[in-house]
């Protein structure tokens, strides 16, 4: 992660005083309990999409990638930070500075990247929905992903020749190693400024501007109802029931994912504004603010954004609540029909389109991630079918 410090030569400076040991013992327990959950949590996310036939959506391809970034974060970051706590200088030498500090970068730029990509995903698939079935693909979203990842693994590759440890000797005696850069002030500033532009203002910027659009059109646009289709006593028909009950699990599923991937982004962006400005204001002041408590607090928040989107996940996806429920039984079936999940989008769509009573569609795998059906609503629908005596056999079975 980038060092708050100005760049600075091996020199002989005031005597040593190593950190408290309160702050060791904190600072330690609390970046290993975060990494430690974000490793797990993220794990289990990859887990999920991978081995889950139904999660392989565009949306969740997306999710992966975010995964393997903060994967990368936790690892590359939050883990060395720990150590630094418990001895106070560099323990990796220089093949550790020089590839830590490359892995640092690239998971940083691929998250930036990543959630960049899922933003324009969400936006074509509410606001264009018609160009969003052959643009929003998985194909596609793998081709996508492919390039964020050879981009930013490219693209970091500057590292290898910026990072160097520095030894500083102390008065007293004590050398003590740091991982930094070796290039002057002068040249890392612009370096800096470049990322940070690229990959912090830029994506929050066209985040702003693409949520809003897509509020918008969630807010502005609510399901349309045609009151042709009612019948002559004031009563729907089945043909509109059904076209309504399918709209609305749709729209409702479009809403709950674009609510979760928006949390997503503006906690990406309020977790890492502390560390963000404090590298931007220590960059133009003579003696940097190096206070070791409130550099601890900045670099928390930078992992916690890597740890806690699988919480986002469980608590705002059904879907994903599942299945990590699956993963943490170890492999045990859950009793979907107690959780509403075996009742999916398969058993919505098939007993609707093997009616001659639906137009086409024109939703697809991505609005299809999160589309589930209750118990509630599947006595609905069952209800309904029993209106149609042409539908009187379709079978209701969680198969």
């Amino acid at each position: 992660m980038e060092n708050v410090t100005d760049t600075q030569e091996n020199k002989t400076v005031a005597v040593w005083t190593d950190q408290s040991i309160e702050y060791k013992v904190v600072s330690t327990f609390l970046v290993f309990v975060i990494c430690t959950l974000g490793i797990v949590g993220n794990g289990m996310v990859i887990l999920v999409v991978l081995t889950t036939k139904h999660m392989r959506t565009p949306t969740n391809c997306y999710l992966v990638s975010l995964a393997v970034a903060d994967l990368i974060v936790l690892t590359a970051a939050g883990l060395p930070n720990i150590t630094d706590s418990i001895f106070g200088s560099w323990v990796y030498g220089h093949s550790g500075c020089v590839g830590i500090t490359y892995l640092q970068y690239l998971g940083i730029n691929a998250s930036s990247c990543s959630i960049t990509a899922f933003t324009i995903e969400r936006y074509i698939a509410i606001c264009h929905p018609i160009k969003a079935q052959f643009l929003c693909t998985l194909s596609r979203a793998k081709k996508i992903i492919l390039f964020v990842w050879v981009f930013t693994l490219l693209y970091s590759v500057m590292w290898f020749y910026l990072s160097d440890i520095k030894e500083e000797v102390y008065d007293n005696g004590v050398t003590i190693v740091t991982c930094s850069y070796k290039v002057s002030r002068q040249l890392y500033l612009p370096i800096y400024f470049l990322d940070f532009s690229m990959f912090f203002v830029v994506p929050l910027l066209l985040a702003s501007i693409l949520y809003g659009l897509i509020a918008r059109i969630l807010i502005m646009n609510p399901l349309p109802s045609d009151p042709n289709e009612k019948q002559k006593n004031g009563h729907t028909n089945p043909t509109t029931r059904c076209k309504k009950f399918r709209h609305s699990t749709t729209a409702a599923s479009r809403r709950q994912v674009t609510k979760m991937l928006a949390v997503v982004v503006i906690l990406f962006a309020v977790l890492w504004m502390p560390y963000r400005t404090l590298v931007v204001i220590n960059s133009f002041l003579e003696q940097a603010y190096l206070d070791s408590w409130f550099v601890l607090f900045c670099r928390s928040c930078v992992y916690l954004n890597s740890a806690i989107n699988p919480i986002i996940y469980n608590a705002m996806s059904q879907k994903f609540r599942a299945a990590f429920r699956r993963i943490c039984l170890c492999g045990r079936k859950d009793s979907e029909k107690h959780t509403g999940g075996a009742y999916s989008v398969a058993l919505t769509y098939s007993a609707v389109k093997d009616t001659s009573m639906v137009e086409t569609t024109d939703q697809f795998t991505t609005d299809l991630d999160e589309i589930t059906v209750n118990e509630e609503l599947l006595a609905n629908k069952k209800k309904l079918f029993q209106d149609v005596g042409a539908y009187n056999k379709v079978s209701f079975s969680n198969d």
